[in-house]
């Protein structure tokens, strides 16, 4: 009985909390939406502007890179020493849990390699080839070298089925493990485990399936319509099943079967539909960077926060690698959208209250 009325308690306060949108400053506000944004930033340190986006905006989580997309030259991450205090001191100049995240799958998507002090691993076409007992050992130490460092998320694992031999983005790549979904379950699975065991969270990418496709959404539209099949969603089913899916991460690929007028990160039909509904998703959904030309190149920046937010994403990523955002853009435009009424403030709670489930012992 006790535990009963802890529960109506719990479920009231919620309720409560959802619907009192009236009660909020506007402050309050951008801080919720401020919560729900990685960004990414230039610097090697923390600087002004860094410490504006916390203090004001309540910045969810920073993107660290290795180096600038278009010039090359280094972004963020210069050697070990340099990275341990940037990442040191962005977590306690903030109050509140922040997500420090990274790309480090392995191979060419690793932001952290022997070229900048740290190690290099293989890619997941050579992991695949490994013994079960080797790719733990391997994941353990990337999961290690990622805690020493500060961080706390990875955009990792890829779990798109190796289909199109002439995809560059996926296969090209060796981002991979197999185009074998057993295969691909399984060692997602070692990576997530390893992950979480150093206190990673692990992003499963890139939904509803990125291998099939025949171009890079980095450089423009997508269609995926005539080469993708469901049996890419049997990873992210099975993962889902066996609770090891905390973020799944969106692609900005076109597919007129799910979908007949928006790519997957803008869907509601794909994110809450078929990804929350019918898979049984409980965790968090990211996006994928919304300045990939997929995006950026079809629709303003209004648009596509209004369109992510309502189709369902959680966190939305603005790497700053092929665009310069700013946060407070962000999150003005997301309050636009709040009263101008074209997206629900309870949208913007809920996904507060998923991150902030992340960081309870015992969430709600």
């Amino acid at each position: 009985m006790v535990q009963l009325f802890k529960l109506l308690f719990v479920l009231s306060f919620l309720f409560s909390f959802l619907v009192a949108k009236e009660n909020y400053k506007d402050e309050e506000i951008k801080k919720l939406i401020g919560r729900t944004i990685i960004l990414g930033f230039d610097s090697f340190s923390l600087n002004t502007q860094l410490k504006n986006d916390i203090k004001k905006y309540n910045l969810g989580g920073v993107i660290l890179f290795s180096k600038n997309y278009k010039t090359n030259e280094i972004k963020n991450i210069q050697n070990p020493t340099q990275l341990k205090a940037l990442t040191s001191s962005i977590q306690k100049y903030s109050d509140y849990k922040i997500f420090i995240s990274i790309d480090q799958e392995g191979g060419k998507v690793q932001r952290l390699n022997k070229n900048n002090g740290f190690t290099s691993y293989p890619t997941a076409k050579v992991i695949a080839k490994k013994s079960k007992d080797e790719i733990r050992t391997i994941y353990s130490n990337l999961a290690g070298e990622l805690k020493e460092y500060g961080f706390n998320l990875n955009f990792a694992p890829v779990v798109d089925l190796n289909i199109n031999k002439a995809n560059y983005v996926i296969n090209k790549l060796e981002r991979s493990y197999s185009k074998d979904s057993k295969e691909v379950v399984d060692i997602a699975q070692i990576f997530i485990e390893e992950q979480k065991k150093n206190d990673i969270y692990s992003v499963l990418k890139h939904f509803p399936g990125h291998g099939s496709s025949k171009a890079d959404s980095h450089k423009g539209f997508v269609d995926i319509s005539n080469t993708w099949s469901k049996k890419e969603l049997t990873p992210y089913k099975e993962l889902i099943a066996k609770k090891k899916a905390d973020f799944i991460m969106t692609a900005h690929v076109f597919n007129k079967h799910l979908d007949k007028d928006y790519p997957g990160t803008l869907s509601h039909n794909i994110n809450t539909k078929l990804l929350r509904k019918k898979l049984n998703f409980k965790g968090i959904i990211v996006s994928d960077d919304l300045q990939m030309k997929a995006i950026a190149n079809h629709y303003t920046l209004k648009q596509t926060l209004e369109l992510a937010i309502n189709s369902g994403v959680n966190i939305l990523v603005f790497g700053n690698q092929l665009g310069n955002t700013k946060l407070e853009t962000i999150v003005n435009t997301t309050y636009e959208l709040i009263k101008e009424k074209k997206v629900p403030l309870s949208k913007i709670i809920e996904s507060n209250r998923l991150i902030n489930n992340l960081f309870l012992p015992n969430p709600v």
